[in-house]
């Protein structure tokens, strides 16, 4: 187990995970820290330099320091645009754990944290026999929540918030993402959640401005505070 990770999910699919990773790399980086992201699944990816590429996952390896290995940062890179249980079959790939685990631990060797990205919502499976709770618990059990704030947010944060403890995981804290720039109750429904959700509010981040601006919305000393320390 690497105490000094986490893993990043979100409410649904579509809510911003790597828009919010991205910007949490950049404010990790800020306090001086070493930190890379990592994306273990990715599908919907494109012919490039020889290899797959996933777009969220490239923007989590340009955001790292030091910069990681794209292989080690996306070790599965599906080509189809679905789920990854579904991509994985249609390319005729088994998702090797060990070869997941083995590529966070060299990312973890070489920085002070490591954020870990899933793909869709806490119970969307990363494939065929892994959880999100399975990987967040290799890590340490640390999870960040983005709440993608539009109408349904509610009922959806505090039902993942809920799932995450049931399997024995701690949310350490939620970040709100303004992904529809029309919903005129965005401050109420982040007043809502903050007196719903156990742990604390690390930043909401405006609609369409740059990861590394939104990073300075961003709390990283209290989500660091509540990450466990290092053995």
């Amino acid at each position: 187990m690497t105490p000094r990770s986490l893993l990043v999910t979100g409410t649904d699919t579509g809510i911003g995970k790597t828009h919010s990773s991205v910007a949490l790399l950049h404010a990790l980086r800020a306090t001086g820290m070493r930190a890379v992201g990592m994306k273990p699944v990715a599908s919907g990816c494109d012919w490039r330099d020889g290899g797959w590429r996933n777009e969220d996952a490239l923007a989590l390896q340009a955001a790292g320091d030091p910069r990681p290995d794209y292989a080690d940062v996306n070790p599965f890179a599906l080509p189809e645009p679905t789920a990854p249980t579904l991509a994985a079959r249609a390319a005729g790939v088994r998702i090797d754990v060990a070869v997941l685990h083995a590529a966070h631990a060299r990312l973890a060797a070489s920085a002070d944290l490591v954020i870990v990205e899933g793909a869709g919502g806490w119970d969307a499976p990363l494939a065929e026999g892994l959880e999100h709770r399975d990987l967040a618990r290799h890590l340490g059990g640390a999870v960040v929540m983005v709440v993608g704030l539009r109408l349904g947010c509610l009922s959806h944060a505090r039902l993942t918030a809920r799932a995450i403890a049931a399997d024995g995981c701690r949310l350490v804290g939620w970040i709100g993402n303004r992904i529809d720039p029309d919903f005129s109750r965005a401050d109420d429904y982040v007043e809502l959640l903050g007196q719903a959700l156990p742990a604390p509010c690390l930043g909401i981040l405006p609609f369409g401005l740059d990861p590394a601006r939104a990073a300075e919305r961003l709390d990283a000393e209290a989500m660091l505070a509540a990450l466990p320390l290092s053995p």
